[in-house]
């Protein structure tokens, strides 16, 4: 069932959006060769409790840590632990809090040192496929037009569309009705105000072909290229739309 925020709720959801933002400020002074992915997850963790906040992910469905952190052909949901940042590495931190049981979901994914042109072009462009795609949020909108846009955009530069996962609806549960898929799957469902959803292109530099590791968390393109992750929580008004977790 989709849910409509009050006004009420929107605030929270807008608090859960800053706290979200700061803590990827923080991360992001981290973010140096040679740093472990479970000490970035105890800063995160950290700062997240300090601010009177829950980290999202901690438990959820047992997930062992507080952000998930994947790196280069990881797409999605990689587990922090004692692997260490190398140069040219690409790492996408998924990170979703709550505020007052409120939830803001973001993923931002960094180069740490040098990358090859193709790389920081896939990085730019999933983060451009979601500003296409956001384009397209206003009342009485569709989820296939933000889905057709990130879609249309992602071809058009060369990259592959990861079809087995795909935004949600988000509020007091971290995920919610609608599905915003990130290719054009002939997903009706309108838009209305108030409505909260993450949008969250998750583009390959190479087959959109995924697998499951054995741990039974981290999804892997089959081809071992790249894969690159943006999202933000997004906030549908009459006449457009409002990003929560910010736009950088």
């Amino acid at each position: 069932m989709i849910s409509i925020k009050s006004a009420r709720e929107i605030e929270l959801m807008r608090e859960a959006g800053k706290f979200n933002q700061l803590t990827f400020r923080l991360l992001e002074k981290h973010l140096k060769v040679g740093v472990t992915t479970k000490m970035l997850d105890k800063v995160a963790h950290d700062f997240i409790i300090q601010n009177n906040c829950v980290p999202s992910c901690l438990g959820y469905e047992g997930y062992p840590a507080s952000i998930c952190i994947s790196i280069n052909d990881e797409v999605v949901h990689g587990i922090p632990g004692k692997r260490k940042l190398k140069n040219g590495d690409i790492v996408s931190l998924d990170l979703v809090l709550s505020y007052k049981g409120y939830h803001a979901d973001a993923t931002r994914t960094y180069i740490i040192g040098s990358a090859s042109q193709e790389v920081k072009d896939l990085v730019k462009n999933t983060r451009l496929a979601f500003f296409e795609g956001v384009k397209k949020v206003k009342d009485g909108a569709r989820v296939q037009d933000i889905s057709k846009a990130i879609e249309d955009f992602a071809h058009a530069h060369g990259l592959s569309v990861v079809e087995e996962l795909c935004g949600h609806g988000i509020g007091l549960e971290m995920h919610e009705d609608p599905d915003i898929e990130n290719f054009d799957n002939h997903n009706m469902t309108k838009l209305k105000e108030g409505m909260v959803i993450a949008i969250e292109p998750m583009l390959n530099l190479g087959s959109k072909e995924v697998y499951l590791e054995s741990d039974d968390w981290t999804i892997k393109t089959v081809d071992k290229m790249p894969s690159s992750h943006y999202e933000n929580t997004v906030l549908v008004t009459k006449d457009g739309y409002e990003i929560l977790t910010g736009d950088d």
